[in-house]
């Protein structure tokens, strides 16, 4: 794009969104990166447009095909893999302003909202009716419902309940070209054509807008019961997994930390911690009370036989002190490289030690936590983000990290997305044909490039 060009965009998005939803020049600063920031990615968009219902998000899609502007959409701004990043330039078109609840039918389990509706307010929304939206990926006040439907957001309670996409039944997208489409709806069962529901989940803002979704929800369980678990290392924690799977247990969430995460956060642990811990188990069981209290029972018993301690915090305090992991390990250095990765759960105690190493190798200290039964982790290597030379060490390790992954039979991501930051990082992991697949679903949908572009790529 011209400088003439640009210097024109903003003009011409005014005649659709207003001129004061449009920003440019330093107003548009807060749109150049995403949650990565810490890690230096940063884009320079020539325009940001925020429009306040579906039909001007359209024009706005359409007016940039015209004219082979690319788009970066962009939700709460709360990913960790670069994905709301405007890499290529061009329009970053926000959906902060739809923000309407379309429809709530309690009597029927489901809600339609806007892409630009929060979580933690879609989740306030079902508990008000006594029902259960039940994934919770985290930052959940500033993500919003369309960005975790566009990456299959998952979150601890994942492990009983499966990640964002599960729950999406209908999606009202924005095509490419400008034209709206919705797939879906509020039918529990459609099958007449192909998935394309699905295919837009996790799509990352590549191959449509998503402007609005309809739910699934669940009544709210009547009664739930955390249970936390301390061990001397992460053999035994994952020896404690293979045992409440063998015995047919279906906890609701079952987290862990390890032991460098676990001295991080000790402080805040809502129970006493015994002396030689070095990996903790959070698990939690839900459902009707009576149900739910023999769950609980058998839990703890199973998570007992070979704990150094069992205890029994109140909900409320387990998750608040998980929630805030993730901040307290950044804080020890000022900024973390942090990257999510799928193992095998029985192989957890491996991957665990192989990040410790990897770590070591680079002259980093790292640490991890997770999902343990998905065997979902979240490998942080401590960084100074002032620091040019720690940031390039980091990304090299990194890089390992998704090595390490496929190594151990498992997968590169499962739940950040593969966004700009695992650009490429696909092809280690799957066949020439899948690559192929993915990549002619992407030139059908959006021939011209310029949804998202650099994001979600296969190969490097």
């Amino acid at each position: 794009m011209s400088a003439t060009e640009a210097s024109a965009l903003p003009r011409a998005l005014a005649e659709i969104v207003g001129a004061s939803h449009v920003l440019a020049g330093d107003a548009a600063r807060p749109y150049e990166t995403d949650a990565t920031a810490y890690r230096g990615l940063r884009g320079i968009p020539d325009a940001v447009a925020l429009p306040a219902t579906a039909e001007e998000l359209a024009s706005v899609v359409a007016w940039c095909h015209a004219r082979g502007v690319p788009m970066t959409p962009r939700g709460g701004g709360s990913g960790l893999a670069g994905g709301a990043v405007p890499v290529s330039g061009g329009v970053v078109i926000g959906t902060e302003r739809l923000t309407a609840v379309r429809e709530l039918v309690p009597e029927e389990w489901r809600m339609t909202v806007e892409a630009g509706v929060t979580t933690a307010h879609v989740h306030r929304l079902a508990l008000e009716n006594g029902l259960l939206f039940p994934p919770d990926p985290g930052a959940a006040e500033q993500s919003h419902i369309g960005g975790n439907v566009a990456t299959n957001a998952g979150g601890p309670h994942a492990f009983k309940y499966g990640a964002t996409g599960a729950w999406v039944s209908g999606i009202e997208a924005v095509l490419a070209d400008g034209e709206p489409a919705t797939f879906g709806g509020a039918l529990r069962k459609d099958v007449g054509g192909y998935d394309l529901k699905s295919l837009l989940v996790g799509s990352e803002g590549t191959l449509g807008v998503i402007t609005a979704v309809t739910l699934r929800l669940l009544p709210a369980p009547e009664a739930t019961f955390p249970v936390v678990a301390f061990y001397a290392d992460a053999r035994a924690g994952t020896e404690a997994i293979g045992a409440v799977l063998g015995n047919g247990l279906q906890p609701a969430a079952l987290d862990y930390l390890d032991a460098t995460t676990l001295g991080f956060v000790a402080g805040a642990c809502p129970v006493a911690i015994p002396a030689g811990a070095g990996f903790v188990l959070m698990a939690e069981v839900d459902g009707a009370a009576g149900e739910a209290r023999r769950q609980r029972d058998e839990l703890v018993a199973v998570l007992a036989d070979g704990a150094l301690a069992v205890a029994e915090p109140r909900p409320a305090d387990v998750w608040r002190w998980r929630d805030g992991v993730s901040g307290t390990v950044a804080t020890e250095r000022g900024g973390k490289a942090s990257e999510d990765i799928v193992v095998p759960w029985s192989r957890l105690d491996e991957a665990i030690a192989a990040i410790r190493a990897i770590g070591a190798a680079h002259g980093l200290e790292a640490c991890s936590w997770g999902h343990a039964g998905d065997g979902n982790i979240h490998a942080s290597f401590l960084i100074d983000p002032r620091s040019r030379e720690e940031l390039a060490i980091a990304t090299t390790a990194t890089h390992e990290l998704f090595a390490l992954a496929i190594e151990l039979g498992g997968a590169v991501t499962g739940e950040h997305g593969v966004g700009y930051i695992k650009a490429g990082q696909l092809e280690r992991q799957w066949n020439p044909g899948a690559i192929r697949a993915h990549e002619a679903i992407k030139a059908a949908l959006d021939p011209k490039g310029l949804l998202n572009p650099g994001k979600k790529v296969a190969r490097a």
